[in-house]
């Protein structure tokens, strides 16, 4: 069914491009339809594809729902810039909506975008970013548990974003030469970082239950995790295999999507996110913490290094072996 994944804005109803209800899906479904498949076809993810149809559904409703074929330049430069004046998005989030349009009309209606001439821009902004002291990483730390601890501390102390955590495969963790290998990851590049000692038993005995939980599936006949469909296609047992399935599957089946398969996906990120916002509280840190605040920490190689500086993440990533 169209739009059944796309999520929904319920917020502030004053903005012109709220998006209320389904108006907007069920008016114009052969649309959305077309730029799903667009959008797959280029093996694009489940979150740009959904991306990509909220920020069609909301450029239809700031027009108030004419039809998006009859749509052109002078209607982009209006909306683009209401982003800017009213909204007051940052620039990322209207770059963000002009490339969603962009790629609707040149890859779905098959047409050249037409310059849509000066628009006001989102100012862009340059933050520093949050840093904890040893001592609050410590305190943060003391109110983690279970996986959320295990999560927490392979983005602190592997670098990983937060997605890349969640998504990791069995097949990714080398615990011989303590390496983890990220997948797909920012600009869809591969590379290496260093699996931290500290974590790499209690990550062996975590998967050790997460098999006990396969075994199961397999026994129940579930249907193997979600790989990429040119790959399945390929090797349509590969989801099976255990070497596929998720470092942290969820506790319980999902409908897939796409397919409509039920299946063990991984586990949502909401629930880290929530968790270290906890942490946070409970440890007193007087600070904005967040899941990605972890990734700029980066641990000492070893204990002489406490009163030295802290290597590079660049370079930690490129680490092939575990540190001596």
């Amino acid at each position: 069914q169209v739009g059944r994944h796309i999520p929904v804005s319920r917020g502030n109803r004053r903005f012109a491009d709220s998006i209320k209800g389904r108006r907007v899906i069920d008016q114009y479904a052969s649309e959305f339809v077309s730029l799903r498949q667009a959008v797959r076809s280029r093996h694009y993810s489940i979150r740009t594809e959904q991306t990509y149809q909220e920020w069609l559904m909301r450029f239809v409703t700031f027009h108030g729902y004419k039809d998006p074929k009859e749509l052109g330049a002078n209607e982009v430069n209006a909306y683009l810039t209401y982003l800017a004046d009213v909204r007051r998005v940052s620039a990322s989030t209207q770059r963000q909506a002009l490339n969603s349009i962009v790629f609707y009309y040149k890859q779905v209606l098959n047409r050249p975008f037409e310059d849509v001439g000066p628009f006001k821009q989102a100012r862009r902004t340059r933050r520093l970013p949050v840093v904890l002291t040893k001592n609050e990483v410590a305190r943060l730390f003391e109110h983690l548990h279970g996986s959320y601890w295990l999560m927490a501390g392979l983005l602190y102390g592997s670098g990983l974003r937060l997605m890349e955590c969640v998504r990791l495969r069995v097949k990714d963790i080398d615990f011989e030469r303590g390496e983890i290998i990220v997948r797909d990851g920012k600009g869809a590049k591969d590379r290496v970082t260093m699996l931290a000692e500290k974590y790499s038993q209690p990550l062996f005995q975590h998967l050790v239950r997460v098999k006990e939980l396969y075994e199961k599936d397999r026994a129940a006949g579930t249907a193997g995790v979600y790989i990429w469909p040119s790959l399945a296609r390929k090797y349509p047992s590969a989801g099976k295999e255990w070497s596929w399935q998720y470092v942290f599957p969820s506790a319980r089946l999902s409908t897939d999507p796409q397919s409509g398969a039920i299946r063990r996906h991984h586990v949502h990120e909401s629930g880290l996110q929530r968790a270290v916002k906890k942490a946070a509280l409970k440890a007193n840190i007087a600070k904005q913490v967040n899941c990605h605040t972890l990734r700029h920490l980066l641990p000492p190689i070893s204990s002489k290094s406490a009163t030295t500086s802290v290597p590079c993440r660049n370079c930690l990533a490129m680490r092939t072996s575990p540190p001596q």
